[in-house]
């Protein structure tokens, strides 16, 4: 979620062109912005910038002077505090943090809406911005102003498209706002947008499996049962071994119950499922073999090559 460069570039775009010269109050404020973008970038401690952040706005609150200058300081502590919030994964109150500087809706700055459009599509959670974008977008005074086409592309593609406001999104680009904000290209790009996702959202799934339930039980059942099966071959395995090899009993005791096995589960040697299990017995029928003949086989070739 990191973007202090970006951050730090339009917070400084919003307090660097002061003509004419800053007055006290406003320098100092100017001031403080700066050690805030410093406490970001340089130290990277973001509750520092943030807290510096919340002193500044408090501090253009209270003064008398009210002019574009104030507007510009005061968005750039915003866009340094909405950066710091993300950074501290606060990210959920960022939008009722700005709303306490700005009061309502439809004053929040162009660049501060697009900020938080991003944020919360980027989180996951793009229907926080659906009422606040709306009431920015249908405020008359927003339209002339600039990054207006801006924030109804991000609001179309961040928060509509994505919630599948198919209406609502028809709307916005044939309504009064697309008129404001789109070209004649651009208002047919946003509806291919919206008919494609539209489309997408009618296309049943590529591989449906309307069993997958019970495969997965089967799956599992099956699992068990090999469990077992391999529990039970490795029992009579160990008692071949601390028998001793000489033991036929135990042996034709073994191949008896693996028969049974067999015959009771009624295994299909040429079904795809009874693979691992067929793998598995022979196995262990080969460590079988080998620990109870290879004794024998290796002093028969010993004696022969004497």
């Amino acid at each position: 979620m990191s973007c202090c460069s970006t951050s730090l570039a339009a917070a400084r775009s919003f307090g660097s062109v002061c003509s004419p010269p800053l007055t006290s109050s406003l320098t100092q404020m100017s001031s403080m912005l700066d050690t805030a973008a410093e406490q970001m970038m340089v130290h990277k401690d973001f509750q520092a910038a943030l807290d510096t952040c919340d002193r500044g706005l408090e501090s253009l609150a209270n003064m008398e002077q009210e002019d574009s200058r104030c507007g510009e300081v005061k968005a750039g502590f915003c866009i340094l505090g909405i950066q710091a919030l993300a950074e501290l994964n606060q990210w959920h109150g960022v939008l009722s943090w700005v709303l306490q500087q700005y009061e309502h809706q439809e004053k929040i700055p162009a660049k501060i809406m697009q900020m938080c459009i991003l944020l919360y599509s980027k989180v996951g959670e793009p229907a926080v911005m659906q009422e606040a974008a709306r009431v920015w977008l249908h405020c008359p005074s927003n339209s002339r102003v600039t990054g207006f086409r801006t924030v109804a592309e991000l609001y179309l593609l961040h928060v509509l498209v994505p919630l599948g406001h198919r209406d609502e999104a028809l709307e916005l680009i044939v309504g009064e706002v697309g008129g404001s904000a789109f070209t004649e290209d651009q208002r047919q790009a946003a509806l291919d947008v919206v008919e494609e996702k539209e489309q997408q959202k009618q296309e049943p799934p590529l591989n449906p499996s309307p069993n997958s339930e019970t495969t997965a039980h089967t799956s599992s059942t099956q699992g068990a049962v090999v469990r077992k099966l391999e529990a039970m071959l490795r029992f009579f395995y160990r008692k071949l071994l601390l028998t001793g090899s000489g033991s036929f009993s135990l042996r034709k005791v073994f191949t008896a119950a693996v028969l049974l096995y067999m015959l009771f589960l009624r295994l299909d040697p040429a079904h795809p499922s009874s693979f691992m299990w067929i793998s598995k017995l022979l196995q262990l029928l080969k460590q079988m073999w080998s620990a109870m003949f290879a004794p024998y086989h290796q002093a028969l070739t010993h004696s022969k090559g004497l």
